[in-house]
């Protein structure tokens, strides 16, 4: 038992760690939006809503 209360003792450290992002720094969702792959994912499907669209308009 007396082992136990060792291991114990480690889990209720609760130091913050040097990998915690800085929280001075707000993120919200135009920091979303500035991510390069997620532009080209939104660019993708907004060229083939566009082509479906000027489908449905110009040769249907």
């Amino acid at each position: 038992m007396r082992g136990l209360r060792h291991h114990r003792r480690e889990m209720l450290d609760t130091k913050q760690s040097d990998a915690a992002p800085p929280q001075d720094e707000p993120r919200g969702c135009l920091f979303a939006l500035s991510q390069p792959p997620l532009m080209i994912f939104l660019a993708v499907i907004g060229c083939l809503l566009l082509m479906a669209a000027l489908h449905d308009l110009l040769l249907l």
